[in-house]
């Protein structure tokens, strides 16, 4: 069986990124035909508009995409594709593993947590403007609407019934925001009663982000609004050991999108050495969602060994705080090689290889 699967390369690092990930989509042996469609600056360069009508028609027909970085200029310029397609798809859970896969590179080897974000509303929804002709003062607002809320909050609940996790948590500011923060706080508390095999509680934006830099083992989902998962997703890539190992997806009802964490890196560009393993992680994601668990297995037991032997890695996790000796790092395509070999080497059932950490570097009591 062959799937199709739109693959939107990106910009900067995007389509380095995107061809490694389809070298161990290959390597995996399931069949999958790849329908590319460009979006970002080459399209603008192309045909006028970063996001093409045919990009969007392309992913509804497939319902299914692989999604390189692309840019988002700040400040000023085209207004974000990324919040564009969401909106446009109404990819409205935006899903954020954060798995310690980094091996050496993480003071929380434990860290294994999902964050689950609300990504069509909130203060991404482009309802803003200037308040006075001089544009000395501009005006932001924040849209939650309980339909939204109610059904971020169903999608967080049974992810974790569907992945055995015990612990639901939702993340607010409704001490504060007391009818946008009070509504998305009243989905929740109603909802949790319709799983009571899982433990619900709430914390506050700004004691999750405390609780989480220093026991992320102690949590499991955390389902959020947009702008908070958009924050708390970068400090569990963290976490974890960085953006270059974070894969993430935004879900419909009827469409699935993979996309990495970081961005586009334009700085990056062309050098063959920006970090391959978020986007490979997304074709893991992917094969899961397709039901090729094996295969999917295969990729992440492949990209942690690969990791954990620190022999083809690139210099973000050949740095110094990523490792406890001197490595020489490789580019981009020869990490994806390196996994792509050990694709069908592994063995996907066995446990996987746990290295010395930072962790038991700086307290040499912890048990291995």
């Amino acid at each position: 069986m062959s799937y199709r699967v739109t693959l939107i390369p990106g910009d900067g690092i995007g389509p380095e990124v995107t061809a490694a990930a389809r070298l161990v989509a290959e390597a995996t042996g399931v069949a999958i035909d790849w329908e590319v469609a460009e979006a970002g600056e080459k399209a603008i360069r192309n045909q006028g508009t970063p996001l093409p009508d045919e990009v969007l028609e392309s992913v509804r027909r497939n319902r299914l995409a692989l999604k390189g970085p692309i840019t988002t200029p700040i400040g000023s310029g085209f207004r974000s594709v990324n919040v564009a397609l969401r909106q446009q798809l109404d990819l409205y859970a935006s899903v954020r593993p954060a798995r310690a896969i980094a091996g050496e590179g993480t003071r929380f080897p434990e860290t294994d947590l999902v964050v689950v974000r609300e990504a069509t509303e909130g203060l991404y929804s482009g309802v803003e403007h200037w308040v006075d002709r001089d544009h000395t003062a501009a005006e932001t607002v924040a849209v939650i609407t309980r339909k939204a809320s109610d059904r971020i909050v169903r999608f967080a609940f049974e992810l974790a019934r569907r992945e055995h996790r015990k612990r639901v948590t939702a993340v607010h500011k409704a001490n504060i925001m007391k009818t946008t923060g009070a509504l998305f706080q009243i989905a929740f508390e109603e909802m949790a009663p319709k799983y009571p095999e899982i433990q619900a509680d709430e914390r506050l934006i700004d004691n999750m982000c405390m609780q989480l830099a220093k026991k992320p083992e102690e949590y499991d989902v955390i389902v959020t609004t947009n702008l908070f998962g958009d924050i708390l997703s970068d400090l569990c890539a963290g976490l974890a050991g960085g953006l270059g190992v974070a894969p993430g997806a935004l879900y419909g009802d009827q469409i699935a999108v993979f996309e990495p964490v970081h961005g586009s890196a334009p700085k990056y560009a062309g050098q063959d050495k920006a970090d391959p393993v978020a986007e490979i992680l997304c074709v893991e994601l992917l094969l899961r969602h397709l039901g090729e668990n094996e295969a999917a297995d295969r990729i992440f037991h492949a990209v942690w060994e690969t990791i954990a032997e620190k022999k083809v890695v690139t210099y973000d996790l050949a740095l110094p705080g990523y490792t406890l000796r001197p490595v020489t790092p490789s580019s981009c395509s020869a990490m994806a090689r390196e996994i792509a070999r050990n694709v069908p080497r592994v063995d996907p059932h066995a446990p996987l290889p746990r290295p010395a950490t930072l962790a038991h570097a700086l307290d040499p009591h912890l048990e291995s």
